[in-house]
């Protein structure tokens, strides 16, 4: 890996987003693929800020602050990607479910699954299980992922799940929940694909998957 990733990877997890800016502009400019800039500096960084959140070293904060320098750079090289005709690697439907209204969360997954190469639909807060399977119907993704802070939303998720099933679409895309309270116990008890601690796993738990598709 290159200084100037090293550097990128270092502005990120410290949320100096002018210093990301830069220093990818600069990357650009010196040759720098955009993937490598994505892939090697930005996504790496945001990963290393999710392991530290984990530990209690980060709190949510910090995290977002990391996460805002980290659109400083993705938001250059974004445009770049679309222009190469970067196909997609799959579509995902993101949002928190019902009666949470908590976004912090969710705006990482759909950050860091954009960055990841993903097509993201934020459907937002406080998404009911209709609203879910409408967009599910509407979008065809191949992923549902769900995010829920309070312990008294989580039964949210299981609802979203048995609407899907009833209406014949549980088996078209693989569900992934997320969220403080959330436990893979409780993936497995609802019967979600996945459960991710982080964005970062997030994104890393959906690659692997689709490649098992």
């Amino acid at each position: 890996m290159s200084n100037l990733l090293a550097e990128i990877q270092e502005a990120v997890i410290n949320g100096q987003a002018p210093k990301v800016k830069e220093l990818t502009q600069a990357g650009l400019d010196a040759g720098q693929t955009p993937q490598e800039i994505l892939n090697e500096g930005l996504i790496p960084a945001m990963k290393i800020v999710g392991e530290k959140f984990q530990k209690g070293e980060f709190y949510i904060s910090e995290m977002m602050i990391s996460a805002r320098a980290m659109y400083a750079g993705l938001n250059l090289v974004k445009p770049l990607l679309i222009a190469q005709k970067t196909e997609s690697k799959g579509k995902a439907i993101v949002g928190t479910v019902q009666g949470d209204l908590h976004d912090i969360g969710k705006n990482l997954v759909c950050m860091m699954m954009e960055g990841g190469g993903y097509e993201v639909i934020d459907l937002g807060v406080n998404i009911t299980s209709e609203q879910f399977l409408e967009a599910v119907k509407e979008h065809s993704p191949d992923f549902v992922m769900m995010s829920a802070l309070l312990t008294t939303t989580m039964e949210s998720m299981a609802k979203v799940i048995q609407v899907l099933a009833d209406n014949g679409l549980r088996d078209k895309v693989l569900i992934g929940i997320g969220g403080a309270p959330v436990t893979q116990r409780f993936a497995d008890s609802i019967g979600a694909d996945f459960y991710a601690s982080d964005a970062g796993e997030a994104v890393s738990k959906a690659n692997s998957l689709l490649l098992e598709r």
